[in-house]
Order: C-alpha cells, then structure tokens, then sequence
C-alpha cells in the first residue's frame, strides 16, 4: 500500500513534550516560616545574618548564618541593617547556606551620592536609629564642612546625628563643639582619656553607625564601644591621610544591647538626593515659617532671596535659621569632597 494512501490516526501524530509539567506563574512564595534577623555584613552577593532570639526581640549575639539572595527578590538592594526574612537551613553550621526571601520596610536610610551631580543614590546603612559623626578636634584639624555633610545625610534620612569628638588631649573641643550648638546636636567628647560610658548610655539599645575621616580614631572608638571587636587601626601618614582599615560595613553587637555598625571607606559624601526642604523640615519653627516664603525661594537669603522668611524670624529660632542655612550651602557647593572615610 502506498503511503498516500494509508488511512492516518492519532498514533501517526508526535507531540513534543513540554519543557516542565507546571504552569508558569508570576505568583511568589509567601514564605510564612521565614525566620527574621538582621542584616550584619554584606560581600560579594553573601550577607551575614544574625536572627532574632525566640522572644522577638531584636537579634542576640547568635550565629552569623551565611546567606544568598532568593531569586524571587530580583535585584533588590540588601545593605548592612536591614531587617530580613531568611527560609532554608538556619542553623548557621560551617559549610551551610540559607536564603533571604522577604525585606522588611525601612525605618530608616542613610545614602549618599559618589558626588553632588550624580543622581544615583547609594544606601550606606538602613534602620540606623543613631548617626555618630566621628571627628578629631586636632590632627587631623576638624572638618566643619565634613560635618555639615553628614548633619545633612542624617537629616534628610530620618537618623539622629551625635557629634563625637575625639583626641581631646590635643586640643579644646568646645570652640568646635560651639559651631553646632544652635543645632541642637548632641555632642559627645570621647577621646582615649575621657570616659566611654557617656556614649554607651546613648547608644544603648539602639542601632548606631559611625562615620569619620581619615585619621580621627573611628576604629579606635568602635574598639572601646564593642572590646574585642579588633577592628584594625592605622598611623596617621598625613593631615587626613591614612591606610584603609575598612571596607564593608560590620555591625557589631554592644553588651548591653544594640549595635554599632562601623561603616567602610567613603571617598566622597555627595548630596544630589536631598533639597533644602528636606533639611529644613527636621525643625518644626522652620518647616512653618518657609510656608511664607515666595516661590522659588531657595533659602539662602539675600541677595538670593531677599524675602526669604527665615530672615524674619528672631531669638533662637532665628540663630538655628541661620544655623540651618549654612548647611544649605554644602547643597550649592560641587567640590569635589574627597573625604577618605575610615582611614583610621
């Protein structure tokens, strides 16, 4: 018979199998056993994480589990503080690999920019509570505009900035101190001779990143804050200029609760992410008195904006108005602020 001619039936029709047996789906995993913990180390697409003890209560001085990033999360960014939820195996055993499946919402973020004209925004810490401001009062000489920088950063991501300066032995920190005061920053003097435990009453419980410039004893002060924590230090080989002693950020447990996150070399602190609004609305008497300024009014003052409303305000409100607009001015400033953070 020919083949032309044959009567054909479903046993003559190949069907090629598909490539898996289940439907394809956008929905995700809802992950309801997800252990939660905190986020305390970041490198090279692995992140330590501490989780919380069987209270609930924020995370002890458990075992660091080694974890990845779940396919279902994408590219999300995961920095040092955040608050995750971790599925797989949590024993945190030599050799083991956990998952982090879900990012808890931020309380608060710390960023910065490479510098002031780049519009891409790096989160340097997230959930920090406290910002500590690491400056010496001598050798290196302080930085004001470096300060100004970070009161910025803290401000305009919801953290509390606390001035700590150290070397004290070197010179009299109150002039420096006194450029601050109409700010209300919390100034704490803690150098190699002078108490730490006014700082760990402040930073007790809570969840605190420290920044600082080369030379101004951050590690030293991250040494005396968590002992044992061995962070290297260096010897100063110039006005601000040292070896790199970091470079991840680390959160490190405090003994009586908390922790202090020691942030990584930061060569430039840029500010293209915040406006002059969002410093200004950290101070209630401010945030109202600028409703009355005209539009456009950038808060500089003249000749800029000579009906700026900060002008007419008087006493405190007015010093701390005054105070506030020299931060503003590090928002018009584009030099290149080469800060080589955490060269201590």
């Amino acid at each position: 018979m020919s083949r032309r001619s044959r009567d054909w039936d479903e046993s003559d029709v190949r069907v090629r199998p598909g490539r898996g047996s289940r439907p394809r789906t956008k929905d995700r995993p809802k992950h309801a056993d997800a252990s939660w913990g905190l986020v305390v180390t970041k490198d090279r697409g692995r992140w330590g994480v501490v989780l919380d003890d069987d209270s609930g209560t924020p995370p002890g001085d458990g075992a660091v589990l080694n974890c990845m990033r779940a396919r279902e999360l994408g590219r999300t960014n995961i920095v040092v503080g955040d608050r995750v939820g971790v599925v797989g195996d949590v024993s945190g055993r030599e050799g083991t690999l956990a998952r982090i499946v879900k990012l808890a919402d931020r309380t608060s973020v710390l960023r910065r920019t490479a510098d002031d004209n780049d519009p891409f925004e790096r989160i340097v810490v997230a959930n920090a509570e406290l910002l500590l401001i690491v400056c010496a009062v001598a050798d290196p000489p302080p930085r004001t505009g470096f300060v100004e920088r970070a009161l910025v950063a803290a401000y305009a991501g919801g953290v509390t900035p606390v001035l700590c300066l150290t070397k004290s032995d070197l010179a009299d920190p109150a002039e420096f101190a006194a450029e601050f005061a109409e700010l209300g920053v919390p100034v704490i003097v803690c150098g190699v001779d002078d108490p730490v435990e006014p700082l760990l009453d402040v930073v007790g419980g809570k969840v605190s990143a420290l920044i600082g410039h080369s030379g101004v004893g951050k590690s030293t002060l991250v040494n005396r804050l968590v002992p044992g924590a061995d962070r290297a230090t260096g010897v100063v080989s110039g006005v601000g200029k040292g070896r790199h002693t970091s470079t991840q950020s680390v959160a490190l447990p405090l003994a009586g609760g908390g922790w202090a996150i020691d942030t990584p070399g930061i060569r430039s602190f840029g500010l293209a992410h915040v406006t002059p609004e969002t410093v200004l609305d950290v101070f209630e008497d401010l945030a109202a008195a600028i409703v009355d300024c005209p539009r456009g009014c950038t808060h500089l003052g003249p000749p800029a904006d000579p009906e700026c409303a900060l002008d007419k305000l008087e006493g405190a409100s007015h010093r701390r108005a005054m105070a506030v607009r020299g931060l503003l001015v590090t928002l018009q400033d584009n030099e290149d602020w080469e800060l080589d953070i955490d060269r201590d």
